[in-house]
């Protein structure tokens, strides 16, 4: 009798197994193929080519200029071949723009062409605000590395780098406070 037990034991219980293993094939089965593709996705964006291209040294005393517009603001930008110095109105890059958005969009030609530190940026800007002058400076860079080498025109423009921006502020109308904001209306 114990080996019938152990007969109906060992029945009953891979029964109960099956079920489960059966399930949990299809489950690890999708598991490696989803991790699979994890990497596979992951790996896209690191295929993408890389502009090739340099910089290169344009001469003694010369560089590359670029001008840049945005809102009311007007950049006169000049870069050569160094190691990353950002220079604007005569101050430190961070010291110009405090604000981080504002320094992210100013070097992000550079981040798309993988130029950071390997250019010396400077710049002179006026006219605008804050926002206007980072627009400005931003597209002026763009241009500048575009004249230094046309291999990442194409980059900068799919990237929105070399698009002047048209948006500017709306004129006041007459029998208006604003552009168009109307008068309050009395209710008494």
């Amino acid at each position: 009798m114990p080996e019938d037990e152990k007969k109906t034991e060992d029945t009953a219980a891979p029964k109960a197994a099956e079920p489960a293993a059966v399930e949990a094939k299809p489950a690890e089965a999708a598991q490696p193929e989803a991790v699979e593709e994890k990497p596979a996705e992951a790996a896209e964006p690191e295929a993408v080519p890389e502009p090739k291209g340099a910089v290169s040294d344009p001469g003694v005393g010369k560089y590359f200029w670029g001008t840049g517009r945005r809102k009311s603001a007007v950049a006169r930008v000049r870069i050569r071949p160094g190691h990353g110095v950002v220079i604007i109105n005569k101050k430190p890059f961070d010291e110009y723009f405090p604000v981080g958005r504002r320094r992210d969009q100013v070097v992000g030609p550079l981040k798309v062409t993988n130029l950071t530190g390997q250019v010396d940026v400077w710049a002179n800007v006026s006219g605008g605000g804050p926002t206007g002058q980072a627009g400005a400076v931003m597209m002026g860079l763009a241009r500048a590395i575009v004249v230094a080498d046309d291999a990442f025109e194409i980059t900068l423009r799919d990237d929105g780098y070399l698009t002047r921006d048209p948006r500017m502020v709306e004129r006041k109308k007459y029998g208006r406070h604003g552009a168009r904001r109307g008068r309050q209306t009395s209710k008494r």
